[in-house]
Order: C-alpha cells, then structure tokens, then sequence
C-alpha cells in the first residue's frame, strides 16, 4: 500500500536528518502527513479529469470539492 511506503519513506528521512544532528528538520519530516501529497498533487495538475485519474477516483466531483486547493486567479483592482 503507498501509506506504508510514505511512512517507511518519511522514517528514514527523518532518521538521515537526525543522524545529521538536525533535529528540527527531523521533527518537520515527522509531522508531514501523506494527504498534504495528494491535495498538492490534485491542485497542482491542471486538468481535473487527470488529477482525478491520478488519485483514483470514479468522479471528478470528489477531487475538485475535497482535493482542489487552489482558487480562482483574478487580476489585482489597482
């Protein structure tokens, strides 16, 4: 399962920071969560049917309403 991949993933780099004596790296690596990877990877794609694809999911609607993270882009009014 890709989770267990991130989790022995995030161990070792975490792991490698500390060996490296940084400690707060270490403590970032650990807090980082494997859903922050899918909402960037779904926001960052351009199309929806290919983030949707991407992330396995039959309809569109659940990437765009619980993936999607970035708005709309308007222009500055000054």
């Amino acid at each position: 399962m890709a989770v267990d991949r991130f989790e022995k993933a995030r161990t070792e780099a975490a792991d490698n920071a500390l060996s490296q004596g940084n400690i707060d790296l270490a403590e970032r690596i650990k807090k980082f969560q494997f859903r922050d990877i899918r909402a960037k990877a779904a926001s960052d794609i351009e199309s929806l049917k290919d983030a949707s694809e991407l992330l396995g999911h039959s309809e569109q609607q659940i990437t765009r309403n619980v993936y999607r993270r970035k708005g709309q882009l308007v222009k500055p009014v000054r």
